[in-house]
């Protein structure tokens, strides 16, 4: 089951809209969310977790619709969401956090207790599950993020900007930790990096301007790279021949 964007409209107060008209469909597997800064990629990354409502057109997953208030509970407990900053609760310890991320996603508090432990384990945090959250590194906040989307299931994991701001070990660490997880949902991770993304994604989504430029799989999307660039270099340059810069 998958996530259905269709004709969506959305404008922040006094501004000319950023999405229009805008449908997808969002595929299996691990997907990445490339383009450059303003381009629309939280919006969007608002729109499919129901944070933001879009002015016309619909967000569906199979047949729940962010538009009827009362599937909003039902969907957000199948969408989970990594927003760029993952803020630490005040006077939560790491696993009592992870818990209370499935009570908000209308577990019951014994059975988000319960499912926590196995969420942080998945992450690497069970060792700290009783150090402050807030005591937690900018890496390990993320990875607490990631533990609170497994906390209730959720079949689809939306990350906006995960690695920003993280050192080149703790990047290595989250793709370690993305690759593990992909059995336990779908994950769509916004980015306006390229590097390792022939080892990391399935597909690429290529937004620009409210528009997607390109989706498909990663290898369609590496053949887009003119042949006589090194490998290391296919994503970088296959993403510079879609996205023209602003002079």
């Amino acid at each position: 089951m998958t996530i259905h964007v269709s004709r969506c409209c959305f404008g922040y107060r006094r501004r000319s809209l950023v999405l229009d008209n805008l449908t997808l469909d969002l595929p299996s597997g691990c997907i990445v969310l490339l383009g450059p800064n303003g381009a629309g990629k939280s919006t969007l990354l608002g729109l499919l977790a129901s944070a933001l409502s879009p002015s016309a057109g619909s967000v569906t997953l199979g047949d729940l619709d962010t538009r009827r208030r009362g599937d909003l509970k039902r969907f957000r407990r199948q969408v989970g969401w990594l927003p760029q900053q993952v803020t630490p609760v005040p006077g939560l310890r790491v696993r009592e956090q992870a818990a209370y991320a499935g009570w908000l996603k209308g577990l019951s508090r014994r059975e988000a207790w319960d499912r926590s432990l196995g969420a942080i384990k998945r992450v690497g945090l069970d060792e700290l599950a009783e150090r402050s959250a807030a005591q937690l590194s900018g890496g390990q906040l993320r990875r607490l993020g990631i533990a609170q989307t497994l906390v209730h299931s959720a079949q689809v994991v939306l990350m906006d900007e995960p690695t920003a701001g993280l050192d080149p070990t703790q990047r290595k660490v989250f793709r370690g930790l993305l690759d593990d997880l992909k059995d336990q949902a779908n994950f769509v991770v916004s980015t306006h990096q390229t590097e390792d993304l022939e080892d990391s994604y399935d597909s690429v989504m290529l937004l620009d301007r409210g528009s997607i430029l390109f989706q498909g799989s990663t290898v369609s999307f590496l053949d887009l790279a003119p042949r006589q660039v090194a490998s290391g270099r296919r994503a970088e340059a296959a993403y510079a021949g879609l996205v023209k810069e602003e002079a």
